[in-house]
Parts: C-alpha cells; structure tokens; sequence
C-alpha cells in the first residue's frame, strides 16, 4: 500500500462532491437500463443472484509437491511447520526427534513446531528432515505498502480540488452496471473474504455490507491499526447509492467477509494465512482477495497447497507486489491465482512501482492482469491527485491509495460482479473468462469489467 491520508469525511464535504464511478453529481450514478446491441442476457433474466452453494471442505493435500525450504527469507522465528497428511501416525524415528518439542495442530496435517531454546530454525529443522519430516519456515507475508513516512501519510493539498474514483470509468464499471441492470440483475456480488490488516467494521460507507468480521490474529476483526484491509474493502464493497462518498464495485448485499491475518505493522505469517484460507472456504467465499505477499519464487509449500484447494471453489486474486524487476511476488505467483499488476495514469504502462512475471515466471504470465493501482511520483511516475486510488479509511475517512494492493481488489469486486450474474460459472470458469476479456488496446492486459459481464451471461 501506497497512502496518503485525506481527512475524515467531515472535512471532505466539499471536497468530495461527486466520487461514483468518477463522474458528475453528488453521488454514485444509477445506472440506467438501456439494453445494448444485440441480444441481453440470453442465458435468462433473474433478479440477483441465487443462493448459496454449501462450501466446499477444506483439505490441503500438504504431502503433494516439493518443499523448498528458503530460511534466508522473513519468517517467525523459533518456529518450523511440519506437512504432513490429515490423518496417520509419525514413524518411530520421526516420534523421536520431536521428543521435548511443543507441537500445536494448525489445521490438519499442518502442525506448528517450537524450537527448543539454544537452537537454531534452520539445525531444527534439518534434524526434523532427516528423521523424514516435510517441514518449512513459518514465512512472513506483508501488505504491499510502504514506510510510514512523515511524507506518505501528513495528507495532500486538496483546497478546491475534487477527488474522483477515476478507475471505475478505465476499467469500464459503469458500463457494467448499466448492462446488468438493463439485465434485471442487481450489480451485487457474492461472498467476498478480504483477508487483510482487518476493517472499520463501524465505517459509514460499509453500513449493510460486512458479514461478522473474523480475525485469526490477537488483534479485533473490527479494527485496521495498519490502515489497509479498509481501504481493500472499500474497493470492492463500499455501500452504493447511499449518499456516502465513494462506490464499491459491488453494489449491495451483506457479502463482503473481513478475515483479519496482519497485525499493526502489516505483518502476518504462513499459519495465519492458511487458517484464514480456511475460514474464508468454511463461509463460502467465491472470491479471495490477497493484497498481501512476499518476494520470492513459491517457496511456501503449506500456502500454495491450501490455495490449491481454496481455487476449486473461489476465485483467488492477488496483488503482483510492489517492487519493480523481481516477478511476481508470492502468492501472486501461484498457478491458481490471477495476479494483479498496477498501471499509473494511463492504461499502456505499469506504474513505477509494479511487480510484473520475469523470465522464469513464464508458466503463469497468463494469469497476469493489470488495473490502476494509483500513481507514485518518488518513482518516476506522473499525474495529479486525481491519478491515485480514492477509497476508505479507518475512522469513517477517505485516502488516496497507490501500490498493487489497490489494484487486486478491482479485480476481485468484478469477479464477484461475474459470479453474481451467472451462478452456474465455477471459480476456474471466472478465472478464464476474466483473463479472457482483458482490453489489451493500450498494450497491457487490462480489466474489463463491462467485457466480464456481458461475457458471463452470454
């Protein structure tokens, strides 16, 4: 995350006369139901989405695949996970070499070990190898943001300028809207998990919107001390012809599901993040949203297996990362993910900030998809204030946003947009057609939310 705080709304009053969809007026346009060429909605007409599938179980096969074990990488300290499958007994050898260890089940076949005290994680965990353990670093994963600088954070100028969600016109979401209303349909979503930092659970721009919020930290569901998971919420979420400020890509519906996994400093772990994967399946997620990762290949063998499983029944997007010339950063870099890089004030070139697949990354290339992420000027980017991502704020406030971290959650409200429309698509139905109808005019894949839509109800 990139930010540069606004003031709270009571100071935003003139300021933010007209944030919907980046148009004119006091508040998010209605769209209007004109039918466009051709035939609407052939598949039928409904009035919103229909109910809810039951979830899927969660079940990470943790004995498929490699583990590379990078302890060179950011990780907890004095600890090591073991994988291992759900059910079975340890052999005697392996019995023995965890004898005196504290052993904590994090969901089954994944189990956190303690280093015993005066050894090191990397000498542990050998010693676990050699007695036939699969094991690997709890990895620390980050919000992609930046230091908490005096400069990101002291506010911008705004004295008789007015913000406006420029990037709901560049990804084509008014026109979505209006298609799917033309439709019969609500430009709702489904159940979307947010696993983030948390969220104002008590901002006005998500009054009707939040399904009880879920933290698998010592921190509240209810709160965002980093300042992160509401503004990724707001993305997608925020309440729609309400009066309030700003519009969420989803129009409606108490659908959008908060999973807290990063604590103050926007930190969380590998056990975390498979426990809120969980959570998010045992809800009926149809789409995750990450904003979150780390640099690096896949290393993190407990992640990738339960994203594996977590993609069979929801869209999973995640921010590329935001550090140019290293790849996508991880969990971006998964197979099953789409991966979401950024695009500054035009649509044909990332923003200076944005990760991107390198050469060794060519197998997921085609998962990459860009959306604006907002503009850096101390990386060379260019534009004015209207050229940043303007969504919520702790404290019922707004900021301007940059970094990746704000470009997956287009991604991510479209997606549930797509899925609202059509329940009969599966997530890897979702995934494709979104990767499918990229507007590629400019040069850069770009999303298309109008091109989904319509695409999804054909």
């Amino acid at each position: 995350m990139r930010s540069a705080a606004l003031p709270a709304l009571l100071t935003l009053t003139a300021l933010l006369t007209a944030c919907g969809g980046g148009g004119s007026g006091g508040t998010p346009p209605t769209p209007t139901p004109v039918p466009p060429a051709g035939s609407v909605c052939p598949q039928g007409i409904s009035s919103g989405p229909t109910a809810q599938a039951a979830p899927l179980p969660f079940q990470p096969d943790f004995t498929a695949g490699t583990v590379t074990a990078d302890w060179t990488a950011p990780h907890v300290p004095g600890e090591v996970l073991i994988l291992g499958p759900a059910t079975g007994t340890l052999s005697a050898q392996s019995v023995s070499a965890l004898a005196g260890v504290t052993v904590q089940e994090i969901v089954p076949g994944l189990k956190l070990a303690a280093t015993p005290a005066g050894r090191d994680d990397a000498a542990f965990a050998a010693s676990l190898h050699a007695a036939g353990l699969r094991v690997q670093p709890n990895y620390l994963y980050r919000a992609q943001a930046l230091p908490n600088d005096p400069g990101v954070n002291a506010g911008l100028p705004n004295s008789g300028t007015r913000v406006t969600q420029t990037y709901l016109n560049r990804i084509k979401a008014p026109a979505a809207w209006d298609f799917l209303t033309a439709c019969g349909k609500t430009p709702q979503g489904v159940i979307t998990a947010v696993i983030d930092s948390g969220v104002d659970a008590s901002h006005n721009d998500l009054t009707g919107r939040l399904l009880a919020p879920q933290t698998v930290t010592s921190g509240a569901a209810t709160q965002d001390d980093a300042r992160h998971g509401t503004g990724v919420t707001g993305i997608i979420g925020a309440a729609t012809n309400n009066g309030v400020a700003v519009a969420g890509l989803t129009w409606g519906g108490t659908n959008m599901l908060s999973i807290r996994m990063l604590d103050a400093a926007g930190e969380g772990s590998t056990t975390q993040l498979v426990q809120a994967l969980q959570r998010a399946m045992n809800a009926g997620a149809k789409v995750i949203n990450l904003s979150l990762g780390f640099e690096g290949a896949n290393p993190d063998t407990a992640v990738s297996s339960a994203l594996t499983d977590a993609a069979k029944q929801a869209v999973v997007i995640a921010a590329a990362g935001n550090t140019p010339g290293v790849g996508l950063f991880f969990p971006a870099s998964h197979p099953a993910v789409i991966s979401v890089g950024a695009v500054g004030n035009t649509n044909g070139t990332l923003a200076c900030y944005s990760a991107k697949p390198d050469a060794s990354q060519t197998a997921v290339a085609g998962n990459f998809i860009v959306a604006p992420g907002g503009i850096d000027s101390r990386c060379g980017d260019k534009g004015g204030i209207n050229d940043y991502t303007l969504t919520l704020m702790p404290g019922s406030g707004y900021g301007l946003m940059s970094g990746t971290s704000f470009a997956a959650p287009q991604v991510s409200g479209v997606a549930a947009l797509v899925r609202a429309a059509n329940s009969n698509l599966t997530a890897d139905d979702t995934k494709k057609l979104i990767l499918a109808t990229v507007d590629r005019s400019a040069g850069l894949p770009l999303l298309d939310a109008n091109a989904a839509v319509r695409a999804a109800t054909r």
